[in-house]
């Protein structure tokens, strides 16, 4: 594979989390570990030992103890520390190797001025809006909705709910109101609390209107809590001071979070008790309500943040995000291992791309997570981040979102630092972790995911279902996680979460992408496996043409489609080009991106047409719509292609359909 990036240092074991955590393992377990291969086999084989491990080493804080790790194995189903009673926000808010006075919660964003809270004044503000959500009648089982930015408000809402054995469920503002009614329907929440707008880069954006649509939509709603947040400067971050008013019949954010002589208190639930709601895309039909557990959500992101992103107490974390995608979620329990985390709100290319690297600088960032294509982006755009901030408290870089192809891995180790762990992973709302990723004992190759995270036995499968290496194959998981979903919400016989996940292979995880995984453990992840290019009975991955195709400077955005021949022929592949300001897709153009794609991959990826579109359709956490485009293409309506409240940009697929409707009554148009 690629070439070797990274070393971990000759002192690792002393100087990480996961060392520590292996010094441990030999002291109280008698258990010792050559590599970091032995410990991944270990802790797939012996779920019961590793997850006990876990527990145990993170000193879990519970109520009442398990009676058993691991009561019963089978997918679905798995039973997981039964008899156990624990609080997610009370393991969050123990912040273990914070004082009170350091800071734990940092907010950066372009609405309102830089914000900062204490671990006391986060357990502070906690136990405020806590008292104030059980004075509104929250109780355990309760719905909680927050439609609101990645703001401090947000995060205490999140820990507020949790505390109270409640369930959150979080929309960002920038999604529409049939988006975010398509989820909350669902749930029936009986508390919304709603920012009045917020400011993007330059531009102001006001949510009242797309708030009382919400409001009037969800007939469950008892009261709404109104944040005003859009035109109000608030320097000091301390939300529960503020007194201007709420939208109309809303209560003030302020009267939610009043002083109060109510003690913090933490609601004991069963370590499967429905800690939040996440949701998938939701690019067909509805967006499927995704229910995870306080105990699973715990021990896995204990794991991950600890032992794989080697955080703790001398940390600030920050993962760029919305409260829309799972990665807000797995950032703000940052605090569980002790780490600081920081939020940003707003547009990262305001006023340029530099903007999270100088803000990276101001905050002390030791962990910088992103998107594989804010990366390339970047280093499209010829940024050079060394040069314009000083990131040598930088430790590590995460990526996500998409894969990360060797040049956008050079491109950070010569561009924003030679020292730090590039960290590319991939896992998932569903899971809500990363269940490939980087572990700070192995090295960083081009091009590749490090390693599969513990407790993660991921394989690949072919197609007559068999595990396979070093060839392409079906991302499967082949034994429980924690943090596998307590269910969909209601699915009372769990016949929607079987379909989507055990409805191919039995008692195993089917998660929809291409994998294929070295010898060494190391992954590469090509695209979604629906997207699948089959061209002459050879799988093609999408995520090596966008990295051609898009590594041209002409090219801003693509996107490839496979449309099958029902005669069984080689069918045609079909490329999609955003093209820079000011350029017109020629002759020339069509046969320059030719020769890249044959030179760079092989003559099966050469596409039979190019065409000029405007834009890309992408869901509002950024991923391409492959399948719903190809839905278009070979007849289906749009309103059953794609559910376009979901869409960053539901425009886009109007080119789309007009392209269809055109081939549809003409010959089709010169081959590229």
């Amino acid at each position: 594979m690629g070439d070797v990036l990274w070393t971990p240092p000759a002192d690792v074991r002393e100087r990480s989390r996961i060392g520590d955590y292996l010094r441990w393992l030999r002291e109280h377990r008698g258990l010792d570990f050559a590599d970091y291969d032995a410990l991944w086999r270990w802790s797939v084989t012996d779920l019961d030992a590793f997850w006990r491990s876990i527990w145990d080493y993170f000193e879990v804080v519970a109520h009442t103890p398990p009676t058993a790790t691991l009561a019963d194995r089978g997918m679905p189903g798995a039973r997981w520390f039964p008899g156990a009673t624990l609080n997610y926000a009370e393991n969050v808010l123990r912040m273990p190797g914070r004082a009170d006075d350091d800071p734990v919660v940092i907010a950066r964003g372009q609405t309102r001025p830089p914000a900062t809270l204490t671990a006391r004044e986060l357990r502070e503000q906690v136990r405020r809006v806590a008292a104030g959500l059980r004075r509104l009648g929250v109780g355990p089982g309760d719905r909680v909705a927050a439609y609101a930015p990645n703001i401090p408000e947000t995060y205490v809402l999140l820990l507020a709910t949790a505390s109270l054995g409640a369930i959150f469920s979080s929309c960002a503002p920038e999604f529409g109101t049939r988006s975010v009614t398509d989820r909350w329907q669902q749930i029936e929440p009986s508390v919304l609390v709603a920012v009045d707008g917020y400011r993007y880069g330059d531009k102001a954006v006001d949510r009242r209107a797309e708030v009382a649509a919400i409001r009037a939509a969800l007939p469950s709603l008892r009261h709404t809590v109104g944040i005003a947040y859009l035109d109000v400067a608030d320097a000091d971050g301390g939300a529960a001071d503020r007194t201007q008013a709420a939208p109309d019949g809303a209560i003030p954010w302020a009267e939610l979070a009043a002083p109060t002589d109510e003690p913090l208190t933490f609601t004991p639930v069963a370590f499967d008790h429905p800690l939040y709601v996440l949701y998938s895309s939701g690019t067909t039909g509805l967006p499927k309500p995704i229910v995870h557990g306080h105990g699973g959500i715990l021990l896995e992101h204990l794991k991950m943040l600890a032992l794989h992103h080697d955080l703790g107490p001398a940390d600030r974390f920050f993962w760029f995000t919305t409260t829309g995608w799972m990665m807000w979620n797995f950032l703000v329990s940052g605090p569980a291992v002790g780490a600081a985390i920081v939020l940003f709100d707003g547009n990262p290319g305001h006023p340029d791309l530099g903007a999270l690297w100088r803000m990276a600088e101001e905050t002390g960032t030791t962990y910088f997570g992103t998107s594989a294509p804010f990366l390339l982006a970047c280093r499209k755009a010829g940024l050079v981040p060394r040069e314009i901030a000083d990131l040598s408290a930088l430790r590590g870089l995460g990526s996500t979102g998409a894969p990360l192809p060797a040049e956008g891995f050079t491109w950070v180790y010569e561009n924003v630092g030679d020292r730090l762990q590039l960290q590319s992973l991939s896992g998932g709302t569903d899971v809500c972790t990363g269940f490939v990723g980087g572990v700070p004992l192995v090295p960083v190759h081009a091009g590749e995911i490090a390693c599969r995270a513990l407790g993660a036995k991921v394989e690949a499968r072919s197609s007559d279902g068999s595990p396979v290496l070093d060839q392409l194959g079906e991302l499967v998981i082949t034994e429980p996680m924690p943090s596998m979903p307590v269910g969909f919400w209601n699915d009372p016989d769990g016949s929607r979460y079987r379909e989507a996940y055990f409805d191919v292979y039995p008692g195993v995880w089917r998660h929809g992408d291409w994998i294929t995984i070295n010898a060494r453990g190391g992954c590469v992840i090509t695209g979604r496996s629906d997207a699948t290019l089959n061209r002459g009975g050879v799988r093609l991955g999408t995520a090596e043409f966008y990295s051609v195709v898009e590594g041209l400077d002409e090219v801003v955005d693509s996107v490839v489609v496979h449309l099958e021949d029902d005669e069984g022929g080689a069918g045609e592949l079909l490329l999609f080009v955003v093209l820079a300001e000011g350029l017109e897709l020629d002759d020339e153009l069509r046969r320059k991106i030719c020769r890249e794609l044959r030179t760079a991959l092989s003559p099966r990826h050469v596409p039979d047409e190019i065409h000029q579109v405007r834009a890309v359709p992408r869901t509002l956490s950024a991923k391409k719509l492959e399948v719903p485009v190809k839905k278009i293409l070979t007849g289906t309506p749009v309103d059953r292609a794609a559910a376009k409240g979901a869409l960053a940009n539901p425009e886009s697929l109007s080119a789309f359909a007009a392209f269809a409707q055109r081939r549809a009554t003409e010959d089709h148009p010169a081959r590229a």
